[in-house]
């Protein structure tokens, strides 16, 4: 059985994270197969400037980064606009098709669970686009002091 190759939007948040000078840390279970290979062809040309860490679970990761963390999630309360974003925040993001985990989700306060506003009945906005308006939110405020 062939397991699945990294999907392309992983290889755009790598390039993003790349040109951001972003850190990605990926956690398990991925639902693809991440391998030097894998990594190098989806990251391109930018898999040398980039800074992707791979967790087993959510505990490895939170033991390893205790910084301020922000979930997203549609249904959270707080637009990403109406917090003050520090460089060294985090975010979480979900899987594209289902979000973050009701039991992840209830690890953290309300006001660290943000989303993003999005024309009403309409799913989801693609996990690379969501990336890439919550880091560029996160830049702006900080005037872009990478």
């Amino acid at each position: 059985m062939l397991e699945p190759e990294i999907p392309h939007n992983t290889g755009n948040i790598i390039r993003l994270c790349a040109n951001i000078n972003a850190e990605l840390h990926l956690i398990k279970p991925l639902g693809f197969t991440i391998n030097d290979k894998n990594l190098r062809r989806a990251a391109l040309d930018y898999f040398d400037l980039s800074k992707v860490f791979i967790h087993d679970n959510l505990n490895g990761f939170l033991s390893e980064n205790t910084g301020n963390i922000f979930l997203t999630d549609s249904q959270a309360n707080t637009k990403y606009t109406q917090c003050k974003f520090d460089m060294n925040d985090i975010f979480v993001f979900g899987c594209e098709s289902k979000g973050i985990s009701t039991e992840v989700l209830d690890m953290f306060p309300k006001e660290k669970k943000i989303f993003i506003p999005m024309y009403p009945n309409i799913r989801s906005i693609n996990i690379c686009n969501s990336v890439s308006i919550i880091a560029f939110e996160c830049l702006r405020q900080n005037s872009f002091e990478f």
